[in-house]
């Protein structure tokens, strides 16, 4: 079943559809969140979307956009939470890498993960939504409401600062 049909029958108020829907797009959410935020932050960012989400289906227009629709609401989140906790503490020039979850185990998932959480939010949020959600460059454009040359424009910068941050962290001898 489409997502299209789906968002239709949730503004219809079919139950069932909404946790179709969830069940789907649940993960990818999550994966944005937790590439934005860290392991210890992101069920209770990716609950918020999804309360604003069951708040604002009713008045999606267009339900073949819910991907950038969805993508949107998980960014503003995003940034409300990131607003609160540099109001209250305001965060020094380096950032402590994401703490990993038991599974991430890889060394080079965890040099991959430390380097993301050290790039800008800008670049990283960018680089989450393009690779690992596998958004395209409009959707992109669309959900970070910036046209599709910047983000083409932070992705390139965002690739060449992790890569430095990676070679920079590689291997010791």
């Amino acid at each position: 079943m489409t997502d299209e049909l789906l968002i239709v029958r949730c503004q219809l108020g079919e139950h069932d559809a909404l946790t179709e829907l969830v069940r789907c797009w649940h993960e990818p959410v999550r994966t944005y969140v937790r590439g934005m935020l860290g392991v210890q932050r992101a069920d209770d960012v990716t609950q918020e979307v999804w309360l604003a989400v069951v708040r604002g289906l009713p008045r999606l227009r267009e339900p073949g956009r819910f991907a950038p629709w969805l993508f949107t609401i998980a960014r503003r989140a995003v940034t409300d939470r990131l607003r609160q906790e540099y109001g209250v503490a305001e965060a020094g020039a380096h950032q402590e890498p994401v703490i990993e979850d038991a599974a991430d185990v890889m060394v080079e998932r965890a040099a991959l993960i430390a380097a993301l959480s050290r790039l800008p939010v800008r670049e990283r949020e960018v680089l989450v939504l393009f690779y690992l959600e596998d958004l395209s460059l409009e959707d992109c454009a669309e959900i970070c409401a910036v046209p599709a040359g910047t983000v083409k424009s932070r992705l390139n910068r965002a690739r060449r600062l992790l890569r430095d941050h990676l070679t920079e962290k590689g291997p010791k001898r």
